[in-house]
């Protein structure tokens, strides 16, 4: 598959930063003493992300699936206006484009754009997802499993959500064990609604303190057949490697104003 480059940050500040001067444009203005984080600006990324994807289906074509997570950053109405520009082309999925607290906006979007949607990671309940599955107002549903009970409320879901038409896509991020990854693809071995699941490479110490982690090979995951998850954890050797603590800059995310914004 072919590769390609782009300007970096600081090359495309000093563009951005040229063009605004001949146009007499004032750029939007920061905090003179920042707090520690990442920020984060929703309208420049609202307005980008329509961008991007035009670059990727121009470069690639459409053979090749996407996804995008929107984190819940922008407002509902945003939201909205990209599922709907995002339309022509294609996503696998877009994931995430409202928050929880926000679900009723669905039902709007799903009124005006066809893009799949997926939604979960942040569920906690019950209530947050059957409405949403009950009314078709997404097609993946992607909660974290220990988030919503463990194994058992999962697998509950995960039958739910195939009596609505409704395929799976577990919450698989970085900071996930390989017992919540073995976890995630059990599930997926035993649902016949399988749709896709998110999974991040492991190195070489993690497989090394978690022995029988799955085997990954083109695209595809191997399970053992050992009992349970199939997986352990050997803790002389986790030993070798102690939690560093901190907190993770990701966690403290916030708008080039200053203001609070979801991580």
């Amino acid at each position: 598959m072919g590769m390609y480059g782009g300007a970096g940050t600081d090359d495309l500040k000093l563009i951005a930063t040229q063009l605004a001067r001949a146009k007499n444009i004032q750029p939007k203005r920061s905090p003179r003493s920042k707090t520690p984080g990442i920020y984060f600006d929703p309208d420049a990324y609202a307005k980008s992300v329509p961008r991007l994807f035009d670059h990727l289906r121009n470069k690639l074509g459409f053979s090749i699936e996407f996804i995008h997570d929107v984190h819940e950053r922008v407002t509902p109405v945003t939201a909205i206006n990209l599922a709907k520009t995002l339309e022509q082309y294609q996503l696998f999925y877009l994931e995430d484009p409202v928050a929880p607290e926000n679900i009723d906006w669905l039902k709007m979007l799903r009124q005006q754009s066809s893009t799949p949607i997926s939604m979960g990671e942040l569920f906690v309940n019950v209530n947050e997802w059957k409405p949403l599955i009950d009314n078709r107002l997404i097609d993946y549903i992607r909660c974290h499993v220990s988030t919503i009970g463990g194994i058992t409320p999962a697998k509950k879901l995960a039958v739910y959500s195939e009596l609505n038409g409704v395929r799976t896509a577990w919450h698989g991020p970085g900071d996930i064990s390989p017992v919540g990854v073995c976890a995630n693809m059990h599930l997926d071995l035993s649902s016949p609604n399988f749709g896709i699941q998110e999974y991040t490479p492991m190195n070489d110490a993690l497989r090394d303190v978690f022995p029988g982690c799955p085997e990954i090979d083109h695209g595809y995951a191997y399970l053992n057949d050992k009992p349970g998850l199939g997986i352990d954890i050997d803790e002389a050797k986790a030993a070798k490697y102690p939690c560093e603590g901190g907190i993770p800059s990701w966690t403290m995310a916030r708008t080039p104003d200053g203001t609070a914004s979801r991580p």
